[in-house]
């Protein structure tokens, strides 16, 4: 594990794959300095994805962020590839019809329609409601306490299939803080119903594969090894990363504190290939 300047480092690799919160942006947007670093990759012919588990909007909604002052659109929808996009995929591919019970933001419950089938909100579903699966999508747009208890009753009633779309278990927001994410709540249900959910995003190898085919298209002959993952988080960015064969590079400017990092490494046995203190160094 070598700490190394994101701006000297990044000049060794065609393709940057990165993660939004915590290295792009926060809960309240971007992270100051981040579309300048944006812009300075591109110009010298970087070729950028954004790997997210941030389920709570479309790419198109997500790409909206990307924009500079100049209205210059700097990462593509088609660029983001996020765990919505996974869960929608598994849905349409397990599931051939019915309700959806979601949890999340009512813009969240798209990654539903896309795939073909009805989503209906935790707060309207009833033990009379007919279900065909419960998607744990973002942690907005609902009563926690709520969404909790009904999903739990809910699953004591009827073994659905669950869906989590975001398995982050906290986000960076604002100066230095966190909050919980829905990946928490996901493992309190498997807890107390001693089961486990279906996971996409991060650090499964899907959203991986998916943005190396995508980018082997414009780049044939690509290896893994042009590759840099970036991110903030251990357990998610690195630890995939790592597993699918990239290098990997730990930046500090989100859920991994400085002062914890020898610590967590050994601890959690998950060792990025660089580390440095964000994009902007």
């Amino acid at each position: 594990m070598l700490e190394q300047s994101f701006d000297e480092l990044s000049d060794s690799y065609p393709v940057l794959f990165l993660d939004a919160f915590g290295v792009l942006r926060d809960g309240e947007g971007l992270i100051p300095g981040a579309l300048d670093v944006i812009d300075r990759l591109r110009s010298r012919g970087k070729d950028l994805y954004v790997l997210t588990n941030d389920a709570s909007r479309s790419t198109e909604e997500l790409a909206k962020v990307y924009v500079d002052a100049e209205g210059r659109q700097m990462i593509a929808a088609d660029r983001i590839l996020s765990s919505g996009l996974l869960a929608s995929e598994h849905l349409a591919q397990q599931i051939d019809s019915g309700q959806i019970a979601y949890l999340g933001s009512e813009k969240s419950s798209a990654y539903i329609r896309s795939a073909g089938l009805t989503p209906i909100s935790i707060e309207a579903c009833t033990d009379q409601t007919k279900l065909a699966a419960i998607a744990l999508l973002d942690d907005e747009g609902f009563d926690w306490m709520d969404g909790l208890n009904r999903s739990l009753n809910l699953l004591r009633a009827k073994a659905l299939p669950v869906v989590v779309a975001n398995g982050d278990l906290a986000y960076p927001t604002q100066g230095g803080l966190e909050a919980v994410a829905i990946g928490s709540l996901a493992g309190l249900l498997e807890k107390i119903l001693d089961t486990n959910f279906v996971r996409c995003g991060k650090p499964g190898e899907l959203m991986f594969s998916k943005a190396f085919e995508k980018a082997a298209l414009d780049h044939p002959g690509l290896r893994r090894s042009d590759i840099l993952m970036v991110g903030d988080t251990l357990q998610t960015d690195i630890k995939g990363g790592r597993d699918f064969g990239l290098d990997t590079l730990l930046v500090l400017s989100g859920h991994t504190q400085a002062s914890r990092l020898t610590e967590l490494v050994k601890k959690l046995e998950i060792e990025p290939t660089f580390f440095t203190s964000s994009i902007l160094s």
